[in-house]
């Protein structure tokens, strides 16, 4: 199922916007040069040429400063982004277990794992979580953003386009830059806020401070953050079954349907020292902290995962969650001759995501007393249901300076990266994971859980919500990678920019691969300029995807089912024929154009195409229906389901991005407008087998490829207006987010179609180094369309707005008040 890249009604409708309403906020000069903040136009993305501007490049970039992520009242930096670049989503889920708490973040409407991020220009580490259940990013491990607090965020900047041939692995949609603050001075900023729904509650405090030396700098920050849960869930109806129902027979809510609780501390830095006039000492890094709590489906009466004495009315699993984050990078840069500059440095990253399930059972560790006096017991109602690791150590060293050639500047950088990434999963409790347990002499006991009629019911390993992970899933491995890169650039004339890069990288286990960018920009006059790109690409498969494995309940064909992921090395998956993971390979075109007029305007337009072989995704969960051999292995490892992670898809994206920027007076006040387009389009185009036994169309079935190919909004726009008066600045943003399509868990394809929503907030002054604002983000209250009738069973137990796809939400209306004070 293919959509049709740009709906026309919304196009002449935004495109009108644009010409009427056109801002800076995103625009590649995203800081009016009348302000005199000139460093904020100075990109280090897609050219290492030093002191390089957005509007100089050959590639699209935007720039987000710190003060337009504030503003747009969004406490978290992935939430923010996403209010800030089109191009960027930051899709919501719920009841998808650690990814309620790290949520996938995309570029340009792929995959999580296939954008790269940056901290100060060197690579930061992936997540250790990865997303498994019914999400956007599904099998995919991509960044934790949120482990990096706004307030030590000095700006962002997004290169919207292929990159792997200038930095490696995962920059196949582009790379997103964090740069930290490095400023004298500091500040203290306060933001307390709720839903229109009065839950949700959110408190934030962050501390800011730099202090210059006379070798050097050094900024800290200190952030904490609280963020309480939200429930949008109706209650469960009487066209249900009846064990959801209340002992009275009523209707009651059964669910937690929305955003996850949240508690999160943070400590970063950034700092560098002189050791000479000629070189530079710097390092930066921080830790995170981050509990969350969610929760899996309702368990009613009567039913064969409930334990009746314990829960006689029926049980909601709970999953405390807590991720850890540490990162440190060590570097030395300085002059060589001739103006050249050097830089190593080291980069260490951890990433910890541990589960911990509480409010549940494990029922078949759970005994009846028996008559003749045996052993009984009852199963504990809490667990470690153990945890995700990963780490990375990056080395590179980079050269980059001018050549004479021909009377003209050759910009030349070369480097070369050492890189080693390493997984762990660590087991759980045994009652997390068991099937039944052992008693004082080692020997197995299983006695049924029996009803109240005594019959029993079939009792099934690990803790109901998570089960834990297992001896079965305990790994810990690691790989090693390296790679060498030439980065070029020269003007062949005043007017015509060439750039090129070339890379070659080595996995030793996933096999090496070089890749090539070429791009142009040729500057018709002072104010029209035209650039292009051709690039190659690729992503090597991540530890995550190569070693992880679980066993969980899933939701298969309306039933909960016990679900096997199975690790391609795995014993099991040999079985199935399942291959060993490749990297995935990419080529990209684009093109575009700048067009700046006289009074202030700008605008850029960017098309592009994205093709990628062998995608790496996660298969549906297969059952027994695959085929008799399949069924046969399945009850041999008694399974009910099994999902793989597979070099399987074929896609193509296309797409266009418009922004367009106007710097103008109104009521004696500086007025800035904003209008920025996004529209993607993303076509599967071939499902690959990889196995004798299964089919490519059960592989990846129509769930999973109208996830890929509608999961994200096709169109996503922002139109905004900036406006500051003396001590006054007003603020208005108007989001649309394009219509979605899911079938997940119920095998209903449902479209939940485009919204817009308005942000607004108004700050006042009340001395310098004092601003008080308030503001509400979805200022009219808009929810995404109700999932009804056509939703049944899962309509009828509460889930009023369904939980795949939605990029902004289920909240609906937000409002906060943010006090700053600088010094």
């Amino acid at each position: 199922m293919t959509r049709a890249p740009f709906k026309l009604g919304f196009l002449s409708v935004s495109l009108a916007a644009t010409f009427m309403v056109p801002a800076t906020a995103m625009a590649q000069d995203a800081v009016n040069a009348e302000t005199g903040e000139s460093i904020e136009r100075i990109v280090t993305l897609g050219s290492r040429v030093n002191g390089r501007t957005a509007t100089e490049s050959a590639s699209p970039i935007d720039i987000i400063s710190a003060d337009q992520l504030v503003d747009t009242g969004a406490t978290e930096l992935g939430k923010a982004l996403q209010m800030s670049a089109p191009s960027f989503n930051f899709s919501s889920t719920t009841i998808s277990d650690g990814s309620d708490i790290i949520r996938p973040a995309t570029l340009r409407g792929l995959n999580p794992d296939q954008v790269l991020v940056l901290v100060n220009g060197k690579r930061r580490h992936q997540q250790a979580l990865v997303n498994v259940q019914e999400t956007i990013g599904k099998g995919s491990a991509g960044y934790d953003i949120n482990a990096i607090p706004i307030t030590a965020v000095e700006r962002v900047e997004i290169l919207r386009d292929g990159a792997a041939a200038q930095y490696g692995s995962d920059a196949i949609a582009g790379v997103i830059n964090i740069t930290l603050k490095s400023s004298e001075g500091g500040s203290i900023s306060a933001e307390v806020g709720q839903t229109y729904e009065k839950d949700g509650e959110v408190n934030t405090v962050g501390i800011n401070f730099g202090k210059e030396f006379d070798k050097g700098f050094f900024n800290g920050t200190l952030e904490y953050r609280d963020r309480g849960m939200t429930n949008r869930a109706s209650p469960a109806e009487a066209s249900l079954i009846g064990d959801w129902l209340s002992p009275s027979g009523e209707p009651v809510v059964r669910l937690h349907v929305g955003d996850a609780d949240s508690e999160n501390m943070y400590a970063w830095f950034n700092a560098g020292y002189n050791l000479g006039n000629t070189t530079e000492l710097y390092a930066f890094g921080g830790v995170s902290n981050r509990d969350g709590g969610s929760s899996g489906f309702f368990r009613g009466r009567d039913h064969q995962r409930t334990i009746e004495s314990i829960y006689p009315d029926g049980f909601l699993p709970k999953l405390a969650t807590e991720a850890d984050d540490q990162s440190l990078a060590v570097g030395i840069r300085g002059d060589l001759p001739n103006a050249w500059l050097w830089d190593a440095s080291v980069v260490y990253g951890k990433n910890e995501f541990g589960f911990n399930s509480s409010n549940s059972a494990n029922t078949s560790w759970y005994y009846e007393p028996h008559p003749d006096g045996g052993i009984y017991g009852e199963t504990p109602t809490e667990a470690f249901d153990g945890e995700l690791v990963f780490e990375q150590t990056t080395f590179n060293f980079d050269v980059n300076g001018t050549v004479d050639v021909a009377n003209e500047l050759l910009y030349l950088a070369l480097g070369v990266e050492l890189r080693r990434d390493g997984y762990q999963i660590n087991q759980g409790d045994p009652v997390s994971w068991a099937f039944g347990r052992q008693d004082d002499r080692d020997i197995q006991i299983l006695t049924p859980y029996v009803n109240d009629e005594g019959e029993p019911i079939s009792a099934e390993p690990g803790i109901q919500g998570f089960p834990g992970f297992g001896p079965r899933q305990v790994i810990d491995a690691d790989r090693d990678s390296y790679g060498a890169y030439v980065d070029a650039e020269y003007y062949v004339t005043p007017d015509f920019l060439l750039a090129g890069a070339l890379r070659y990288e080595d996995y030793d286990i996933a096999g090496d691969n070089i890749s090539g960018k070429l791009s142009a920009r040729y500057d018709i006059d002072n104010d029209f300029s035209l650039r292009g790109t051709v690039s190659t690409g690729f992503r090597a498969p991540g530890v995550q995807q190569m070693y992880y494995s679980q066993v969980l309940t899933n939701v298969v064909g309306g039933t909960l089912v016990e679900t096997a992921t199975i690790a391609n090395n795995d014993e099991i998956a040999q079985q199935f024929g399942i291959k060993e993971l490749e990297e995935e390979t990419s080529e990209s075109v684009s093109v575009g154009l700048i067009k700046r007029f006289n009074n202030g305007f700008d605008i850029t337009i960017d098309a592009y195409q994205i093709n990628i072989d062998d995608r790496i995704v996660l298969s549906e969960p297969l059952q027994a229906d695959v085929g008799a051999q399949f069924a046969d292995i399945l009850e041999d490892n008694q399974l009910g389901a099994v999902q793989f992670f597979t070099n399987s898809v074929d896609t193509k994206t296309t797409g266009l991005d418009v922004i367009a920027s106007y710097p103008t007076e109104l009521m004696e006040g500086e007025l800035n407008l904003t209008a920025a387009m996004s529209f993607m389009n993303t076509e599967v185009e071939r499902v690959n087998s990889v196995s004798s036994l299964i089919d490519g169309d059960d592989i990846f079935n129509d769930t999973q490829v109208l996830r890929l190919e509608e999961g994200q909004p096709s169109e996503k726009a922002t139109i905004s207006a900036d406006w500051s008066r003396n001590a006054w600045n007003v603020n208005v943003a108007f989001n649309y987010f394009g219509s979605v399509e899911g079938q997940a868990f119920t095998g209903v394809k449902k479209e939940w179609g485009g919204k817009w929503l308005t942000d607004a907030s108004v700050g006042y002054d009340f001395t310098d180094n004092l601003n008080v604002r308030i503001g509400a983000n979805n200022l009219f209250d808009t929810y995404p369309d109700e999932w009804g009738s056509e939703g049944s069973p899962f309509s009828d137990a509460g889930f009023k707005y369904g939980w795949e796809t939605f990029p902004f939400g289920i909240n609906g209306g937000y409002y906060y008040a943010r006090l700053n004070y600088t010094f």
